[in-house]
């Protein structure tokens, strides 16, 4: 058995995880810049619509969320069942995972087509709760696709077809770009359609996301041997529930992070608008590093299921290892960009002209400084993640992540924020705490657990 420490075994390790990593990252980023350029685009069509749709994309993000704990769970799966050889496992977890995403989305669909009352008991503004629900009503249509893409997505991955989802993510990007053009602003002959014009983009976008990854999946010469769409009208009981048991508590875990940083941006709004835009911002900032993380878990739990699939401990931790290093090295690198140059990062998203700029600059830039401890311990906790789905351990990080936020998270943020009035950085302070928490629990638990070819996966039920 080879050394852990092995420069070739571990640096050979570096390399796969790179592979799968950077076009996944390179996704993430894509999708991003998705976001970025509705909002960019209805900001110069008018601050209602601009309202609008960035509460709807909100909205909608929240219920993507929960369907993507079950397309999260087949990565694992499928990483495993590639790892043994066995074709006939990877095609009936993919397959139901589909299944449950289609049950999921049919489910969802009333909280988009009647969003507009769920919104006006939410205390939203009449104007824009009515906005909102136009967007929401058309874009509500790609919760379907998008859930189908984090399947597919999932499965691409685990087989070593990462590229794929970067091309089809970038090639998203144009289109939601050129339609969001079109639609919105009525031009090249087309109607002025506004937010609707936004949700058709939208919807338009994740429609060819996920034609395109499903006729790779289908035909790509070294896939289609899995014949993953052949039959698919066949139920597959006993697949279905272990993509469930897996999925659900990443679901949840998912939702109760999210959830801590909508409930912080609300604290932030208390503090009046200019805190709330530094807010906005920094979060801005941090998201588009944070993806780097994202991308690098997701290798991870690719990387980590082959070797748990296999029980081959020694590889499990070389993996988490290299995953770990590639991490740190990007916390290291943000960490100096955010105590160094803290101010012409947030410069960046505002107007030169704008009198509230050097007071928005100030707040943003003690938000970042902050932000350096809080990338450590957020990287942590998403690559602790990604290492325990690997090993299909769901269960308890759940309950870790559900502790740390909203029993420790939460209060500390208002406490540091508020009754100690540090304010702004108190709130993100708290966040701090909850994410380092997690972090540190989780971290535990994999390397006493998995690490040491101990198990941690329930007893089936």
């Amino acid at each position: 058995m080879s050394s852990i420490s092995s420069p070739s075994r571990l640096s050979g390790h570096l390399r796969a995880t790179l592979g799968i990593g950077l076009p996944l990252i390179g996704s993430m980023l894509a999708q991003i810049a998705i976001t970025l350029t509705d909002t960019v685009m209805m900001g110069w069509y008018g601050v209602e619509e601009l309202a609008a749709v960035a509460l709807g994309g909100s909205y909608f993000h929240v219920i993507l969320i929960l369907g993507m704990g079950f397309g999260l769970a087949v990565m694992p799966l499928v990483a495993a069942a590639a790892a043994n050889g066995d074709r006939r496992q990877r095609r009936r977890v993919t397959r139901m995972g589909l299944w449950i995403g289609l049950i999921f989305s049919m489910a969802a669909m009333p909280l988009f087509l009647f969003s507009g009352p769920i919104l006006l008991s939410l205390g939203q503004a009449p104007e824009v709760a009515h906005l909102t629900e136009a967007y929401l009503v058309i874009a509500g249509w790609g919760i379907a696709p998008a859930v189908l893409t984090t399947v597919l997505r999932s499965h691409l991955s685990a087989l070593d077809h990462a590229r794929i989802v970067l091309w089809a993510t970038l090639a998203g990007v144009g289109l939601n770009a050129g339609l969001n053009w079109v639609l919105i602003f009525g031009n090249l002959g087309a109607p002025e359609l506004g937010v609707a014009g936004a949700a058709l983009a939208s919807l338009a976008t994740h429609l060819l996301i996920v034609a395109v990854l499903a006729l790779y999946a289908a035909c790509q010469r070294d896939l289609r041997q899995d014949t993953l769409f052949a039959r698919f009208h066949r139920p597959d009981w006993e697949a279905m529930g272990q993509v469930f048991r897996l999925g659900w508590p990443i679901a949840l875990t998912l939702l109760s992070e999210s959830g801590l940083f909508m409930a912080t941006m609300v604290m932030m709004g208390w503090l009046g608008p200019n805190s709330l835009a530094a807010h906005g911002i920094a979060i801005q900032i941090c998201a588009a590093t944070f993806m780097v993380h994202i991308g690098l878990s997701q290798a991870a739990t690719v990387r980590a299921g082959r070797a748990w699939g296999v029980g081959d401990v020694v590889n499990l931790r070389l993996a988490a290892f290299a995953a770990l290093i590639l991490s740190g090295a990007m916390v290291a690198a943000t960490i100096a960009a955010f105590l160094l140059i803290p101010e012409p990062l947030i410069g960046l998203f505002l107007d030169p002209g704008d009198p509230l700029r050097p007071q928005i600059i100030a707040l943003g830039a003690s938000l970042l400084v902050v932000a350096a401890l809080f990338q450590l311990a957020d990287a942590g906790q998403v690559m602790a993640l990604g290492l325990l789905r690997g090993v299909q351990d769901t269960r308890m990080p759940m309950i870790y992540a559900l502790v740390s936020y909203w029993l420790l998270g939460l209060p500390a943020a208002w406490v540091l924020g508020f009754p100690m009035g540090f304010e702004g950085p108190g709130i993100w302070a708290g966040l701090v705490v909850g994410l380092a928490f997690a972090a540190g629990l989780m971290m535990m638990r994999f390397w006493r657990g998995p690490a040491r070819g101990r198990t941690t996966r329930p007893a089936p039920v």
